[in-house]
């Protein structure tokens, strides 16, 4: 990668000074292709003006001749730009094409990297919400990308299938039946009514068992959330981890309280059983088991967590929704009792669905709410899916139902998805092999500003691909397309691809040279989008 290559030239240049060296993509190009703000970082090490410190930075990158930049510039208040030139960018255009698919690999952490991404796991009382699907998404993103950067990678939807909520559903539709008074804490969504007055003989069954009844109804909700997941939104999971199942029936409950007891974490306060998760830096501690003798959701969620480990995972993440802030610290806590080496937690935050500048409100509990299969239905999977994606999970975010509905080129996905459709569009216009471009091109020819612009912006799709799996943030791959996209629609429509009146495969001359050359550079193009596309779960259409 060419951020690497600078970094490398930075370190040598630094060596003596142990220093986290960062290296951006100015937005403004007249501040070099990248940038790096080390001699600022140095200036206080050093005692001398970052100014200083950058021209001696910039002294050493040249004194060793590096063919890697066409300029190096030093910038107030310290800054030091650098410009790549035009024959690393035409060389990485080669690789492109050589390495196709497996272009933008690499192993981040090593190819014997493992790990579980937990994400959706909403409860089964009901569908799914667009929260819901926010993460469902992020999950499934983040699982393609630790894949491509070498990891092996488990995709878990884990079901709370037993415990309070699934005994209130089973209360919700006893209510609802008229076996038992309603509460106030009741589930009343439509779906809820529909199940309970088409199993009204089950419901009387199971009267004196709404646990049981419970877990009847949330089985047959299960399998429409499966539907939505998988067939609607095309989300995948390797496994569907039952709390009642894998967790209760396997002893894990017992397990993993024989482990805190054995390190002396655990004492009875007003009839109930704690863990002492302030130990382990949260702000109070935490109830295992209730004065009613109940395991809590937190006592089932570490015994989750053994079992994870007992199968050979020691590395962890898990995305939670927006209600889940409060949760975090606890179950870091558990995680680091039990033993697991890593557990990362991902809070996605907040979503509004927007339509004609208002808000379309949502309620789970009061069934007054859009769902995610809904919107899936309403916009398609790809608009649902590039939409989520182009927002960083802990920011809010409003979700324009017009925009994702709208087939123009202000349709972000619709914008991405245009510009590989027409590179395919010219590929299969031109009548002429792969092979027989490559030998007669001669890639020196794309110099102009559109060429070396798009050639940057393909060099760095392996850039994107690691900052993604390093921050854990499918994001920066969904702007990258945008961006990617942008310089393709310019090019696009400031240089010529084809000959006018004339087949690629005939004549010759400086302009049918020009042509191969770009043809080139579109195929190179179209790989980009097609493994960006393939991370990112999105279609790549034959036509729009």
């Amino acid at each position: 990668m060419i951020k690497t290559k600078i970094l490398n030239y930075l370190k040598k240049a630094v060596i003596k000074e142990p220093i986290e060296i960062e290296i951006f993509v100015p937005e403004n190009e007249q501040f070099g292709h990248y940038s790096t703000n080390v001699a600022l970082k140095l200036a206080k090490k050093l005692k001398k003006s970052p100014l200083e410190i950058a021209e001696e930075i910039k002294t050493k990158l040249i004194t060793n001749h590096y063919s890697l930049f066409t300029k190096i510039e030093v910038a107030p208040p310290g800054f030091i730009n650098f410009w790549i030139s035009e024959k690393v960018l035409q060389n990485e255009l080669k690789e492109i094409l050589k390495k196709k698919q497996n272009y933008g690999k690499s192993a981040v952490k090593g190819q014997m990297s493992k790990v579980q991404i937990e994400f959706i796991s909403a409860n089964p009382t009901g569908p799914l919400t667009l929260a819901n699907g926010r993460g469902g998404f992020m999950g499934d993103v983040l699982s393609n990308i630790l894949e491509f950067c070498g990891y092996k990678v488990e995709r878990e939807y884990y079901v709370n299938d037993t415990g309070n909520q699934i005994l209130t559903l089973g209360k919700s539709i006893l209510a609802t039946n008229g076996f038992i008074k309603n509460e106030e804490n009741f589930y009343k969504g439509g779906y809820v009514k529909e199940w309970a007055k088409k199993h009204k003989a089950i419901s009387k069954k199971y009267q004196n068992n709404p646990l049981k009844l419970g877990q009847l109804a949330a089985a047959d909700f299960l399998k429409e959330i499966k539907k939505a997941v998988e067939k609607e939104a095309k989300i995948k999971f390797d496994r569907w981890t039952s709390e009642d199942k894998h967790i209760h029936k396997k002893s894990y409950i017992d397990k993993v309280l024989k482990i805190f007891k054995a390190k002396k974490l655990i004492y009875e306060k007003d009839g109930a059983l704690w863990l002492k998760t302030t130990d382990f830096n949260d702000e109070k501690d935490r109830v295992l088991i209730t004065q009613d003798k109940f395991p809590t959701y937190f006592l089932a969620d570490a015994g989750h967590f053994l079992e994870t480990k007992s199968r050979g995972f020691n590395s962890k993440i898990m995305i939670l929704g927006p209600d889940h802030h409060g949760y975090v610290k606890r179950i870091q806590a558990a995680a680091k009792i039990i033993g697991l080496k890593e557990l990362k937690v991902i809070v996605t935050q907040a979503v509004r669905l927007m339509s004609a500048g208002k808000e379309v409100k949502m309620s789970k509990r009061t069934g007054e709410f859009v769902t995610f299969e809904d919107l899936i239905k309403e916009v398609k999977p790809d608009a649902a899916r590039f939409f989520f994606l182009t927002h960083s999970p802990e920011t809010h975010m409003d979700f324009d139902l017009d925009l994702a509905k709208e087939r123009s080129m202000k349709n972000p996905v619709y914008y991405a998805q245009y510009a590989a459709v027409r590179c395919q569009g010219i590929i299969k216009k031109v009548n002429i092999r792969t092979s027989d471009v490559l030998r007669t091109s001669d890639v020196q020819k794309l110099n102009t500003a559109e060429d070396i612009n798009l050639m940057r912006q393909m060099a760095r799709f392996p850039e994107a691909v690691e900052e993604a799996a390093k921050n854990y943030n499918p994001q920066i791959l969904a702007r990258y397309a945008l961006d990617l996209a942008r310089e393709f629609h310019n090019f696009y429509e400031k240089e010529r691809i084809i000959p006018a009146r004339r087949s690629l495969g005939e004549g010759g001359g400086e302009e049918k040279n020009l042509m191969l050359a770009r043809l080139v550079l579109i195929r190179a193009t179209l790989i980009i989008f097609k493994n960006l596309f393939g991370l990112l779960g999105i279609g790549l259409p034959d036509k729009m």
